[in-house]
């Protein structure tokens, strides 16, 4: 091949080589790679752009994966971390072998694996005759969750993505208040994002998640944390959460989860500039104005503080169901910094439309900012608290990937 051929003078053309490689196929382009070294240079960092791990027993433990993993993590962007409940993520009660009385395990995280001097001395899970229970009668899939030192190495290789993608779906609603594997796989997957040094980290997302995950995800005293673990997390300035919803009108732990919410949003309160959120199947209460949701108002006591989002300018609420007054008071909070909010899918307990978006009009001093409103579907107040089942419409493939790159994230 001449160095004057039309093919050098196309392949050295930085811009015509980039929009190649874009639109040719994975499965190609991993044949393309294969024709010689400057095309496995230039093609690797297209082609492992966005990874997604199905969380199993040997994911982050076998030699051959891992090794994989440091010669190309560098040219990971998105990375998607995915762990479905099964039968499998399902922890039974932990059994006394000799008594058959249900032992209580306290959880105790290990971020480093120790010599083997000091492993025959200390156990991993902080008393032999726990360990013995543990490893007896939990799966594999639990040890491998709790493997602490093996999702920091991960994640360390993993130290240009820039958007975290985590999706834990099919949990059981009788099963929401018991701890799982994914729970514990989330809890070492928060220490490794913090302990690992992903400096360009700025989006995270959650697509979708059971509403326990955002208690073991957010950043708080235990479970590892570090003084300055806050600060990775105050990278993060754009987020998504699909959450799965729940019956929030039982008398029997209707707020807790809720209030998990709230201080986890709380935490990226400071730097956040643009936030998503849909309810997945029935519709729920806002999670930005959860001070004023009446499901708190049998106990003021339990009352969340207000959130305002000091930053934020872009706003999606969907799938949800509030009083007009939350959303006036949102906007009069939010009013200096933000630039656009939807509010689709979503229904009025009480009062208008005119009432929630009053206060647009008093800053413009008329009402011809109406004219230029994309209307998608009708909005109606609802008298009952009834949930619709409706099906995420949000959750396909290509409207997802428009979001994530063309429409709320946009910079």
């Amino acid at each position: 091949m001449g160095h004057g051929s039309a093919f050098l003078k196309f392949w050295w053309d930085q811009t015509a080589r980039n929009t190649f490689l874009e639109y040719l196929p994975k499965d190609d382009l991993a044949n393309f790679r294969l024709a010689c070294h400057d095309f496995g240079v230039r093609g690797a960092p297209i082609l492992f752009r966005d990874l997604s791990v199905t969380f199993r027993t040997g994911t982050f433990t076998r030699p051959a994966r891992m090794a994989a993993l440091e010669r190309i993590g560098h040219h990971v962007r998105t990375f998607t971390f995915n762990m479905e409940h099964t039968s499998q993520t399902f922890l039974p009660p932990l059994l006394d072998p000799v008594t058959g009385e249900e032992r209580v395990y306290v959880y105790e995280t290990r971020v480093s694996n120790p010599s083997p001097v000091s492993r025959r001395k200390r156990p991993k899970y902080g008393s032999w005759e726990m360990s013995d229970m543990l490893i007896k009668q939990y799966n594999p899939l639990f040890h491998a969750a709790t493997n602490i030192p093996a999702f920091i190495r991960a994640f360390k290789a993993l130290r240009n993505i820039e958007h975290l993608k985590i999706s834990c779906p099919g949990q059981e609603p009788a099963q929401r208040y018991r701890r799982c594997s994914v729970d514990y796989a989330l809890i070492s997957l928060r220490i490794a994002v913090e302990r690992a040094p992903l400096v360009n980290l700025t989006t995270l997302s959650l697509l979708p998640i059971h509403p326990a995950g955002v208690f073991y995800l957010r950043s708080m005293p235990g479970f590892g944390t570090l003084p300055n673990a806050p600060k990775r997390w105050a990278q993060i300035k754009k987020l998504a959460i699909h959450m799965d919803a729940w019956n929030f009108e039982s008398a029997y732990g209707a707020t807790d989860h809720l209030r998990f919410l709230h201080e986890f949003l709380s935490g990226f309160s400071d730097n956040l500039e643009r936030l998503f959120f849909r309810w997945k199947g029935g519709k729920g209460p806002c999670p930005f104005t959860l001070d004023s949701e009446p499901v708190f108002q049998r106990d003021r006591r339990k009352t969340p503080k207000r959130t305002r989002f000091r930053r934020l300018k872009q706003m999606e609420l969907k799938n949800s169901h509030l009083d007009a007054r939350q959303i006036d008071s949102f906007i009069r909070r939010h009013r200096r910094t933000l630039r656009e909010f939807d509010f689709s899918e979503t229904s009025l307990r009480s009062g208008t439309w005119d009432d929630a978006l009053a206060y647009l009009s008093r800053m413009s001093g008329s009402e011809d900012w109406k004219k230029n409103q994309i209307v998608e579907e009708p909005i109606t107040p609802i008298s009952d608290g009834s949930s619709s089942g409706e099906e995420l419409y949000f959750g396909s493939p290509q409207h997802m990937k428009e979001f994530l790159r063309n429409s709320v994230y946009v910079t």
